[in-house]
């Protein structure tokens, strides 16, 4: 766990007395982690000053350039430009491998604590600030907002089993106090043909953009669309040089997770070894249902960028187009599984 790795006794020392404007503490920020010792990073920023130095800046400093191999000159440069990507728009034409594409980017409106620490008040603020910002969108954009509070039990199970709503039962997020005041100020905003959507007071603020086959030209051109119109709207929380800040630090700098859902059975047989070949290209293999859920039948992964920092929005993708396409490639060439 990195909490564990980077909060000497030291810095426990220096930083156990700070508070941040919103009342943020050392013990907040590591809660999660010290109550989950299964959690690989153990922290979730309160808010914008928790990754200033004057607060826990050091802590997560460290975390940040451990996780992302992010140097103490770099910096985060955002390229939200689809006509920047090169290569074939469709991995998988043909629809033999790739089931779905999604992306998604992570923000939080400036000025507002982040959700692990906002108040009730204030996250009823943050959901009218971005309702009011979504239902300004037009086109393919334009949509519905459906907030959890009230929905009908059938419709919201069905929303989660189609991932288009998020739910309430992590427990790391839980201890970092994520699910405070359930489901009050929630929900997600859908267009009408379910393409994008934004999940209101997740985790963070959670743009999507998704879609049925392999065109991830397609998805990542209407993610950016969405995103850039949303900040002409909503100042977003920004950091001179970790770019968008989000409650977990695995997510600062573009906040982007772009993922394809993809059959490759033969190439997984040896889970651990299909594991660390996806780290090799810099990508990171999950179960069918997201992190720490197991491959569905017939090789199933969800494969996505591992880095959020260091790289920008267009690079990232271009990681995962290269990447994918040489996972399709192995699996064409591996030889069949010996018959029992």
């Amino acid at each position: 766990m990195l909490l564990k790795k980077h909060l000497t006794p030291e810095l426990r020392e220096e930083l156990k007395n700070r508070v941040t404007p919103n009342g943020v503490t050392l013990d907040y920020v590591a809660n999660s982690g010290m109550q989950n010792p299964d959690a690989k990073i153990g922290v979730y920023a309160g808010d914008e000053e928790s990754y200033s130095p004057e607060f826990f800046g050091k802590l997560f400093d460290a975390i940040i350039a451990d996780y992302h191999v992010f140097g103490p000159e770099d910096r985060h440069v955002s390229d939200l430009n689809p006509a920047h990507l090169h290569g074939a728009p469709n991995l998988d034409p043909d629809g033999s491998f790739i089931i779905s594409t999604r992306i998604r980017v992570a923000r939080n409106p400036a000025g507002f604590a982040f959700t692990p620490a906002i108040s009730a008040e204030k996250r009823l603020e943050v959901e009218r600030l971005m309702v009011s910002a979504l239902e300004s969108l037009s086109g393919d954009l334009a949509g519905t907002y459906h907030p959890i509070t009230g929905m009908d039990e059938e419709t919201r199970k069905q929303l989660v089993e189609e991932h288009l709503l998020f739910r309430d039962d992590d427990k790391h997020v839980a201890d970092a106090g994520i699910y405070r005041d359930w489901a009050e100020g929630r929900g997600v905003f859908l267009s009408h043909d379910r393409k994008f959507g934004v999940w209101v007071s997740e985790e963070d603020q959670r743009i999507f953009s998704l879609e049925d086959g392999a065109d991830l030209s397609s998805v990542f051109d209407r993610l950016c669309r969405a995103a850039l119109a949303l900040e002409d709207k909503v100042p977003f929380a920004k950091h001179s040089r970790y770019g968008y800040l989000t409650s977990c630090p695995t997510n600062v700098g573009t906040g982007m997770r772009a993922s394809v859902m993809i059959k490759l059975p033969k190439i997984s047989r040896d889970e651990k070894a299909f594991k660390e070949l996806c780290l090799s290209m810099g990508l990171q293999a999950r179960g069918m249902h997201g992190e720490h859920s197991e491959s569905g039948a017939g090789g199933i992964y969800d494969i996505s960028n591992k880095q959020r920092l260091g790289k920008s929005e267009a690079e990232l993708i271009q990681i995962l187009h290269d990447g994918i396409l040489k996972l399709i490639e192995m699996e064409r060439e591996a030889p069949q599984a010996a018959a029992a």
